[in-house]
């Protein structure tokens, strides 16, 4: 994934599709669950064409 992308990926009805084929808001909708109801942190790294999500959520607040 390149910087560009990574640095896009969160944001609302932001796609990498071709037009009708994806509305662009399931990592930004993912992200604010994670972040405002959970209190937690979402992250992606990407490396030599892999990529992998971490999620922390708190146990307690």
């Amino acid at each position: 994934m390149s910087a560009q992308i990574k640095s896009k990926i969160f944001d609302n009805l932001f796609t990498t599709k071709s037009v009708g084929k994806g509305t662009g808001l399931g990592l930004a909708i993912a992200k604010q669950i994670i972040e405002e109801k959970h209190k937690g942190i979402i992250e992606v790294n990407s490396v030599s064409g892999n990529t992998e999500f971490g999620i922390i959520i708190p146990l307690a607040s």
